[in-house]
């Protein structure tokens, strides 16, 4: 008996909703109500501006929908999977990077890394605060001249008696100036150790980086730590050497897998509708070959890249995806993201340089989506020492 096929559906063209539940849709679905109620109506604004006003309204808003260390069990997280963790990025990138940046700093960084790494103590203390977006974090690892190379970092953390004293400064530090409590990585004795360092703490400061071209509508800062003094529990017990920071790295980059894809998606509608309104030479441009050619190829590189990042979604959720294939996803993602956007820029002209329509925002925040939690070389080179055995970082 033959079965009749479904209409196709320009939107879902590979038919990738099959693959997901009914609890993924509605995950996918509420994010994206709150998305477009939110930050679709201001987000140009606010990009225009250079600011992101009310973040503290909207992470408490982001903690009621559980978006917040959302993959993460306990201590008043959602405990979604990770391919609901995976569309929520999506949802929240196609409304703009900074929003899903918030989102995975809080959640895939700071949080994860108190979730994994910290003491029982630490993670009742911070963990269901965070989770409600009553207290925002920051995660410290990025230096002024240490980025790709954390191993050199030069924040240091020494024992007086029974405390520690951090010194050192971090930068380009999504939700520094906001923050409630930074997890700042330094240098000891005995290796590079985590810290749970409260930012009402003396000599801690987060000074705001302004004048940004890129992810203009997210709060980017510096951290200086001039002898701040923690007690001793203020360590995260769990991480010694760059294993800790590098897994929190690992999990925010699988957010940024499906993130770019939203992104992507956007600038793809986008250019869709202005390619079926817009009228040249008496008929629209959407019916002229070059750009149906340019629709076609952005659509099979977009949802090839929802896809993969389903994918790496459902081995996350086995236990069974590795921190290369992240590099795979990230590397891939963005890079396809980034020239989805380009390509929309120019269906739409003149226009696509302006706010009024979403492709040069995005295709500016992925210019740091792109290098941010590892450069196109780094990923590369993961790959390339996964695939050869021979490692060419030096």
């Amino acid at each position: 008996m033959s079965v009749k096929s479904p209409p196709f559906d320009p939107a879902d063209p590979l038919g990738l909703d099959d693959l997901l539940e009914p609890e993924d849709l509605a995950v996918r679905d509420t994010v994206r109500t709150w998305a477009g109620d939110r930050v679709l109506p201001y987000v140009a604004d606010w990009y225009e501006k250079g600011e992101l006003p009310g973040i503290r309204e909207l992470a408490r808003e982001l903690g009621a929908l559980g978006a917040l260390g959302m993959p993460l069990g306990g201590y008043g997280c959602a405990g979604a999977s990770a391919v609901q963790y995976g569309l929520a990025c999506l949802e929240l990138e196609a409304a703009d990077s900074g929003i899903r940046s918030l989102v995975s700093v809080q959640g895939s960084l700071a949080m994860y890394a108190i979730h994994r790494f910290g003491s029982e103590e630490q993670k009742r203390q911070w963990l269901p605060e965070m989770a409600a977006g009553e207290v925002i974090g920051c995660f410290g690892l990025t230096e002024p001249d240490h980025g790709s190379d954390p191993a050199a970092m030069r924040t240091h953390a020494k024992r007086d008696g029974g405390d520690w004293v951090l010194d050192g400064r971090k930068t380009w530090i999504t939700n520094g100036s906001v923050a409630g409590v930074a997890v700042v990585w330094a240098q000891t004795d005995d290796g590079i150790r985590g810290f749970v360092v409260p930012t009402g703490s003396a000599g801690f400061s987060a000074p705001e980086i302004r004048h940004k071209w890129s992810l203009r509508a997210s709060v980017t800062s510096e951290l200086v730590l001039d002898g701040v003094r923690l007690p001793a529990d203020a360590v995260l017990p769990g991480a010694t050497g760059l294993r800790g920071p590098l897994s929190c790295l690992t999990h925010a980059r699988y957010g940024i897998v499906w993130g770019a894809m939203g992104a992507a998606r956007a600038c793809f509608e986008s250019a869709v509708g202005y390619a079926k309104s817009r009228e040249q030479f008496g008929r629209p441009i959407g019916g002229f070959q070059l750009t149906q050619a340019k629709l076609a190829d952005m659509a099979v590189e977009l949802h090839k890249g929802i896809l993969l990042a389903h994918h790496l979604g459902r081995r996350m959720d086995a236990g069974r995806l590795r921190p290369e294939q992240v590099s795979f996803g990230k590397l891939n993602n963005v890079r396809e993201a980034i020239d989805i956007c380009r390509t929309a820029r120019t269906i739409l002209g003149a226009n696509g340089i302006s706010l009024e329509y979403p492709v040069m925002r995005h295709a500016t925040n992925l210019e740091s989506v792109l290098t941010y939690e590892g450069t196109v070389e780094m990923h590369q080179l993961v790959l390339g020492k996964a695939l050869t055995g021979i490692d060419a970082f030096r």
